[in-house]
């Protein structure tokens, strides 16, 4: 049994070590919200907090996470819903979503150091991050948003 904190809830998984955390997420504890693209990591729909830090859970081990603190979409907003999703609901950022859940994970990460970032921060704190549909200018309009909500 391999023991983690999601979302702010202790939970016991039994799993490889080796199983990725992004299944223990998924298929374990039914947040599937953390989405599966690429399965290599270099795509970020994946991307959650663990104990501060902004991972690929799609490379990283249940065996890794074992004890750790770990905050997905679900849980990022504290008492509702956090300043970057409410600002990508606001600027209709969607569109197929299924980066969003990355997106809005590295954006939140990305504002806690820099609450005010310009567009060429914006650009290089989500260059690992790629959407299909092309929704930039879009996701650059929430941050600015959520920048000026906090």
């Amino acid at each position: 049994m391999i023991t983690l904190t999601v979302n702010g809830k202790s939970h016991s998984v039994e799993a490889a070590a080796d199983t990725p955390l992004l299944w223990v997420l998924r298929e374990h504890l039914g947040l599937n919200g953390t989405k599966y693209s690429c399965g290599i990591g270099e795509c970020g729909s994946c991307n959650v907090h663990m104990n501060g830090e902004l991972i690929k859970s799609c490379q990283t081990s249940i065996g890794k996470a074992a004890g750790a603190t770990v905050t997905t979409i679900e849980g990022l907003g504290a008492n509702g819903l956090h300043p970057v999703q409410q600002a990508f609901i606001d600027e209709n950022v969607t569109q197929c979503g299924w980066c969003i859940p990355g997106q809005i994970m590295t954006i939140a990460m990305m504002m806690e150091t820099n609450p005010a970032p310009t567009d060429h921060e914006i650009d290089m704190g989500l260059r690992e991050n790629y959407c299909r549909c092309g929704t930039y200018a879009r996701v650059r309009k929430a941050i600015h948003r959520a920048a000026s909500s906090a």
